[in-house]
C-alpha cells in the first residue's frame, strides 16, 4: 500500500487527520439519517393532526344533511369553508364528489384553467371505494397527496378531501441545515487543532526513534558503543532498555570473540610455524643419517662428502632462517613512514629489477602520465610489487614464453596500477582464500606474500583486487588514493 511508503511521522499524522475525518463524515451520515426519520415522522404526524381536524370541521358542516339531497344550496358556503380551513391550516384543499370530479379547491377558483386539470387518479379512487380507508398518493420525493371521505351523521359519504402536502419546506430541514453548518464548523475547528497536535506528536515520536536510529548505526563490534539515557517508561523507554542490554551483550561478545580469534590466530600461526620448520628439517635428519653411515676417515673423498653435507645443512638453515624472518615480518609489520614518492618511477625501478629474468618480458603503459605522486612507504610498495611480479613469474611455465603487462592510469581521485601475467592462473575454489594468510597454492612458502601485500595496501588507504582465468593469466589490480597535488598529465 501506498500508505506504507510514507515515514512514520507522515503516517502518524495521517492517520490522525484520517480519524477526525472520518469522525466527520460519520456522525454527519448519522445526523442526516436520523434528522431525515424526525423530518419524515413530523410530516406525518403533522399531516394527520391537520387532515383529521379538517375531516372533523366539514363533517360537523355536513352533519344534518343527507346524501340524496341537493347539495347546489351549501356549495356556496361549503366554498368558504374550504377556504377557512386552508387559510387557517396553512394547507391546501381540494374536493372531489363521489365519482372523482373536482368540485371546488382552495388554491384555484373556477376561472383558473389549471382548476379543471384536478382529477382523482382511477386506482386512488377504486381503492378508496373498495378499502374505504384514506389513501396515500406519494407525488415524488418531497410530496404526498391524501384522499378521505367525508360522512354525515348517518356514516354516509358525502365528498372527498384531497389534501397535497409539501415536505420540503420544513422547519426540521433547517434545523438539519444550521446544526450541520455548526458541526463542520466545529470540526474545522478540531481539524486545524488535530493538525497541530498531530504534527508536535509525531515530531516526538520519531525524534525519538531518530535518537535510537542514530544509536543503531554507530554500533561497531570491535569499539565501545555508547548507551541512550531516557527518563519515561514508554513504549520509546522499553526499546532503549532493549537497546541499551544489547549493547551490553555485544560488548561481552567481542571480548570473548577477540580473545576466541586471538587463540585461533596463534593455534594456526603454530601449526604453520612448526609444518615449514619440518620441512627443512626432513632433508637435514636425512643428510646427517646419510653421513654417519658412510663416515670413513680413511676416504679420499672424505673432506669432500663433508663439504657437500655443509652445504645441505646451510641451505636448510637458511631456509629456516627465512620461513622466520617472513613470519616475523608479518606478525611485527612497522609502522608505515609515508613520504612523497613518485608511484611511476617505483613501477618502472620494479621492472628494471626483474626484466633481466630469462624467457620473461615485461611492457610498461604510463598512458602519458610523466609523474604519479602519491603519500607512502617505500619500502614496503616496494615489497607489494616485488611479491606480486615474482609470483607472475613463478605461474609462468618454463616452456612459454614469459609476458608481464604493468598499466599505470588515473582519475579525478585514484591512481590504478595492474599487473597482468600470461601464467598458469589461479583456480576457482583458491580465488575467495588467496589473501588470507597461511594460504598458498605453491608446494613452498609461507602463504603470507599476498596476505601481506593486502595488509600494506589497506594501510595505505588504497584497494587491491584481481581477475584469473586458468590457463589464460591473472591481473591483479591496485588502487592508490591521490592524496598530494599532482603535476602529471
Amino acid at each position: 500500500m501506498k500508505f506504507f511508503r510514507f515515514k512514520l511521522r507522515g503516517r502518524i499524522y495521517i492517520s490522525m487527520l484520517a480519524l477526525i475525518l472520518v469522525s466527520l463524515i460519520i456522525i454527519g451520515i448519522a445526523t442526516i439519517v436520523f434528522f431525515n426519520n424526525q423530518n419524515k415522522s413530523y410530516h406525518s404526524e403533522r399531516l394527520l393532526r391537520k387532515e383529521k381536524t379538517i375531516i372533523m370541521s366539514l363533517q360537523y358542516f355536513f352533519k344534518d344533511l343527507d346524501q340524496l339531497e341537493k347539495m347546489d344550496f351549501v356549495l356556496k358556503d361549503f366554498d368558504d369553508k374550504i377556504k377557512e380551513l386552508s387559510d387557517v391550516n396553512k394547507i391546501e384543499i381540494n374536493v372531489f364528489n363521489l365519482n372523482g370530479d373536482i368540485l371546488m379547491s382552495s388554491k384555484y377558483d373556477y376561472s383558473d384553467p389549471n382548476y379543471y386539470t384536478l382529477k382523482m387518479d382511477s386506482s386512488i379512487l377504486s381503492n378508496l371505494k373498495t378499502s374505504k380507508k384514506r389513501q396515500v398518493q406519494n407525488l415524488n420525493n418531497s410530496s404526498v397527496s391524501t384522499f378521505t371521505y367525508v360522512k354525515n351523521n348517518l356514516d354516509e359519504n358525502l365528498v372527498i378531501i384531497n389534501i397535497p402536502y409539501n415536505t420540503q419546506l420544513s422547519p426540521v430541514k433547517n434545523e438539519l441545515n444550521l446544526f450541520l453548518t455548526t458541526l463542520i464548523e466545529v470540526y474545522l475547528f478540531l481539524l486545524i487543532g488535530a493538525s497541530l497536535i498531530a504534527y508536535f506528536l509525531s515530531n516526538y515520536i520519531t525524534k525519538s526513534l531518530r535518537v535510537v536510529g542514530e544509536k543503531l548505526k554507530t554500533v561497531r563490534i570491535h569499539k565501545a558503543n555508547e548507551k541512550i539515557s531516557w527518563e519515561g517508561k514508554d513504549e520509546i523507554g522499553a526499546l532503549v532498555k532493549q537497546y541499551n542490554t544489547m549493547i551490553d551483550m555485544l560488548e561481552e561478545s567481542a571480548l570473548k570473540l577477540a580473545k576466541s580469534e586471538r587463540e585461533s590466530a596463534w593455534r594456526e600461526m603454530a601449526k604453520q610455524v612448526a609444518h615449514e620448520i619440518k620441512n627443512p628439517l626432513t632433508p637435514m635428519k636425512l643428510s646427517v643419517q646419510h653421513l654417519e653411515r658412510s663416515l670413513d676417515p680413511n676416504d679420499d673423498n672424505f673432506k669432500a662428502h663433508l663439504q657437500k653435507f655443509s652445504k645441505k645443512i646451510i641451505q636448510q638453515i637458511d631456509t629456516l632462517t627465512s620461513i622466520a624472518n617472513e613470519f616475523s615480518r608479518f606478525a611485527k609489520m612497522p609502522k608505515h613512514e609515508l613520504k612523497k614518492l613518485d608511484l611511476k618511477e617505483l613501477l618502472l625501478s620494479t621492472i628494471d629489477f626483474f626484466k633481466s629474468k630469462e624467457n620473461t618480458s615485461f611492457k610498461f603503459k604510463d598512458n602519458n602520465i610523466t609523474t604519479a605522486f602519491i603519500e607512502g612507504d617505500l619500502d614496503q610498495l616496494i615489497r607489494v610489487f616485488n611479491n606480486i611480479i615474482n609470483n607472475a613469474i613463478q605461474a609462468i611455465d618454463d616452456s612459454v614464453e614469459g609476458k608481464i603487462l604493468l598499466t599505470l592510469s588515473k582519475n579525478d581521485s585514484l591512481f590504478f596500477v595492474s599487473i597482468s601475467d600470461n601464467g598458469c592462473g589461479i583456480e576457482e575454489v583458491a580465488k575467495e582464500k588467496i589473501f588470507e594468510p597461511n594460504f598458498t597454492t605453491k608446494t613452498t612458502g609461507t602463504g603470507l606474500g599476498l596476505a601481506m601485500v593486502k595488509q600494506i595496501i589497506d594501510a595505505h588507504n588504497g584497494n587491491i583486487h584481481f581477475k584469473s582465468t586458468v590457463e589464460i593469466g591473472t591481473t591483479f589490480y591496485i588502487e592508490f588514493p591521490i592524496t598530494l597535488e599532482d603535476e602529471s598529465t
